[in-house]
Parts: structure tokens; sequence; C-alpha cells
């Protein structure tokens, strides 16, 4: 496992000069550690172009999961070009949504749909009687409505607040760490408790109600896959989202909304629904979903 140190200035050239130069010094450092064999060069980010061709890599592989240039502070030109031409050099590209996949297609022919994958003996461990709640979550009546994920600017955490003020008997409990001041949207009925660790998250999802996904929509949730959707499900939870359109997809587990109206109506659904055999049926609808399944689809188009 190497993380590299590089210097964070991806506009600048001196920056991307001599990002190459410690890049290939740590990563061939790295590979001599390994041993002899063949290389592949992986790469999640398109911002890598000028390290092609320096590890003599059999395959280049762009396993393209977000749409970068829509992240904001990014150069929107230079991400653009910088993609096209990463994936115009790749032998694969792997794409996680269809928005991603329409939009690399034309530089690249070999540009495959596999959609994120989730690590379902983990999360329907939320199912076991043996797995305990969070104790976090005990001093918080239900119903519980949850979340986790990373609270950035593409959450939208208005709408939530608008529903959680209508219905102050329904809990929000928002899990996951904040790049912005929270301040504004603490209420009696929203709780934000921070950054879990990751094996703990089957305990939170024990003592929630409903997941939900309450994503803004603009050009860089669009390409979205968000693997908290196939991680709900694992765990047997409904799950309320804003319109995505790979979270569609599974519309049958799923309530989308376009508004808070609509969140809030969905919300109540769910909640006076009889869950019954609906739980194991969301879980089970995940279990061929798993990240060894999606490695053996990548391995087949490799094979290709």
């Amino acid at each position: 496992m190497l993380t590299p140190l590089v210097v964070p200035l991806p506009s600048s050239d001196v920056a991307k000069k001599l990002n190459r130069a410690l890049l290939i010094k740590q990563v061939r450092r790295a590979l001599r550690k390994v041993g002899k064999g063949p290389v592949q060069f992986w790469t999640f980010t398109p911002d890598v172009g000028y390290l092609l061709g320096a590890f003599e890599e059999e395959k280049v592989i762009y396993y393209c999961v977000d749409d970068h240039s829509q992240f904001t502070g990014y150069d929107v030109d230079q991400v653009l070009a910088e993609e096209e031409d990463l994936c115009r050099r790749s032998d694969l590209v792997i794409t996680t949504s269809m928005a991603l996949q329409e939009a690399k297609k034309g530089f690249n022919e070999n540009t495959v749909l596999i959609p994120h994958g989730v690590d379902y003996a983990h999360f329907s461990k939320a199912l076991d009687e043996s797995t305990v709640e969070a104790p976090e979550l005990q001093g918080i009546p239900h119903p519980r409505i949850g979340f986790f994920g990373l609270l950035r600017d593409w959450v939208d955490l208005d709408m939530v607040a608008a529903v959680a003020k209508r219905r102050p008997t329904w809990q929000f409990v928002m899990v996951g760490d904040a790049t912005f001041d929270l301040s504004t949207y603490r209420s009696p009925n929203i709780h934000f408790l921070g950054r879990k660790p990751y094996d703990s998250l089957p305990g939170y999802c024990k003592g929630f109600d409903i997941g939900i996904i309450p994503f803004k929509i603009n050009d860089l949730t669009l390409a979205v896959n968000p693997i908290k959707l196939r991680e709900y499900l694992a765990a047997g939870l409904p799950v309320v989202s804003t319109p995505l359109p790979e979270v569609a997809i599974f519309q049958h587990h799923v309530g989308l909304a376009n508004s808070a109206d609509e969140f809030e109506s969905a919300i109540e659904r769910f909640l006076s629904e009889d869950a019954g055999e609906l739980v194991k049926e969301r879980s089970a609808a995940m279990s061929s979903e798993t990240w060894p399944a999606i490695v053996d689809r990548i391995g087949h188009q490799l094979q290709r």
C-alpha cells in the first residue's frame, strides 16, 4: 500500500512537473519491492496523463466514478481536456453511471458501465439479532431518518431542515463529517453525529427506520451512483432519495422526491407501511451486487 507524497496544486504547471518526478520515483521504488512482473496503470482521477508510459505498463484503465469537472473549485475546461486525453489513451474506461458512460464513450469504444458494488456481508449484519444498535442512538427516539456519508455542498440540508421543522417528532440522524458550518441546521430533531468508523455502520443502520439520499440535483449528482444506496438496502432499509438516475433504477425499493413536500410524503409512506418481509426482500436484492461480483465483471472486460 502506497500513499504517495504530492503537491496539491492541480492547476500549477510547476507542481505538475514536480509531482510527476515525485510519483514516478515513489511508485518505481514500490514496484521494486513487489518484484518484476506485468504492470497495469489504474486511475480514479483524470489528471495523471503525464504519468502514462513511465512504468512500462501493459494496460491503462481509467475507473471513472464522478464527473470531476463539476466539483467545486476545479477548472472545468482543464479537467475535461485532461479527461478526454486520458480516455483516448486508456485500454479500458470503466464508468459507474449511465451519464458517465454516455459522456466518455465518444472518446473510447472500450467504455463500459459497471455500477458500484456493496459490502453485503457487512451491511446485512443490520438484520442479525446479534448486531447491537449504535449506543449513540439510544437517546434518540423513533422514528429515525438516517444518513451516512460526506456532508458536502451537494447534500441538500436546506430540504432536510425544512422537513424536520414540519415534523418535530421525526429524528434526522446525520452521520459523517462536514466541511461547512452546520450551526444553521442544528435543531432538536436534527442530530449531527460526525464521522464514525466503517465497522460501526451496521449498528447505525439497525437503529434507522429509513435511509435518505438528499442530494441536490445538478450536473455533478446526475452522474453519481451513490454507494450508500446499496448499503442502505443491504441493511434492509427503505430509502428516500432525490431523483438521481442511478437510484431510480431501484424505485420499487426507493421513494423518489423532487421537493421537501415530496420528501416528507415519501418518508411518511414508508413509516406507515407494514415492513414485514420487505426488509428481507430489500436486503436480498443486494446479495448479488457484491464487490467480488463487480471484480469478476471487470476481470471479464479486461480479458476481452
